[in-house]
């Protein structure tokens, strides 16, 4: 008897292991859904985690891009999935701004996902034509202040970043530019090397051989304070524009009632990938900041960039179809 109990000690122990080791987490492969094309910024940061998170985890990590409507396609198929933690939704500031002024999303952006952590920030650059004459903030605002709606600004149209921080911009600084929307950040940034636009708010990373080579002038960026990557840079807030900022953000989200170790599982190893030298030194050499913060505020900034850029849409009349 003695023999058999013991026996069935062990098979209920291994049984239980067995079990465990079943609903451990990940067990298969886990996706990341990068709403836009290959090759932005969304994508790259996914693509450099995701290959680290394999590492770390011992499950492929594939980057999945649906790029389509400003990033409401790959939101929705987040927003759709399983609440498992096996399809991870890579965001940017773009979420936010589709959350807050397109009308009939099939989601909802403040009920239907579960933060992670924002990861990296940006500042957007204001980068000028040379033919401006204007070397840094205090006189482009004296410039356009006199030429009023004489300079032109890019975007990649109505809503997109460059659109409204440019337009928060000017409301901040008392001036008037002129908005030339064009069909992606590549075409204005081309059109800014051409003279078409003089003004334009763009990414620091993808810009830098152009300002670097004296192409188009970087006088300002757009960050609450100096950054690691561009020292000697100032910010638009410290240059005229007092409490002007524009951020670029990348970040990681789960769909809804995602467990909650999941979430921190997902959390715990995204955010010890960041605080690695070799990553923080990467990261930094694109011209980000590493964040790495907690779920609960990363929904904070959810939030409050939710009213922000809304707020500055709505003002503008923007709305998303």
């Amino acid at each position: 008897m003695r023999r058999t109990a013991a026996s069935i000690l062990v098979m209920l122990a291994l049984s239980g292991t067995g079990h465990s080791a079943q609903q451990a987490y990940p067990s298969r492969p886990i996706r990341l859904v990068v709403p836009f094309a290959p090759g932005g910024g969304t994508d790259v940061t996914a693509r450099y985690v995701g290959a680290k998170l394999a590492e770390k985890l011992g499950q492929p990590v594939v980057v999945d891009n649906r790029p389509a409507a400003s990033g409401v396609v790959g939101a929705d198929v987040v927003a759709k999935a399983a609440p498992d933690g096996y399809s991870v939704l890579v965001v940017s500031v773009t979420f936010v701004i589709s959350s807050a002024l397109q009308k009939g999303l099939p989601y909802d952006g403040g009920k239907d996902f579960a933060p992670i952590t924002l990861l990296l920030s940006a500042p957007l650059g204001l980068l000028l034509h040379p033919a401006v004459p204007a070397k840094n903030v205090k006189e482009l605002v004296a410039y356009a202040k006199a030429n009023p709606g004489k300079l032109n600004y890019g975007s990649s149209g109505a809503g997109s970043i460059a659109h409204l921080s440019t337009e928060l911009f000017d409301s901040m600084a008392g001036v008037r530019m002129t908005h030339i929307p064009y069909k992606g950040v590549a075409a204005y940034t081309t059109a800014q090397l051409g003279n078409e636009i003089q003004v334009g708010m763009s990414n620091l990373f993808s810009t830098m051989t152009h300002w670097k080579a004296g192409r188009l002038r970087l006088v300002a960026h757009a960050g609450s304070q100096r950054m690691e990557a561009v020292p000697d840079v100032p910010t638009i807030a410290e240059s005229g524009v007092p409490g002007y900022e524009a951020i670029i953000w990348y970040g990681f989200m789960a769909p809804a009632k995602t467990p909650r170790p999941v979430v921190q599982t997902l959390h715990r190893e995204i955010v010890g990938i960041a605080q690695t030298p070799d990553a923080r030194r990467l990261f930094v050499s694109q011209g980000n900041d590493v964040v790495a913060n907690t779920p609960e505020e990363f929904a904070r900034v959810i939030r409050s960039e939710w009213d922000k850029w809304g707020d500055i849409g709505r003002r503008l009349g923007v709305t998303l179809d």
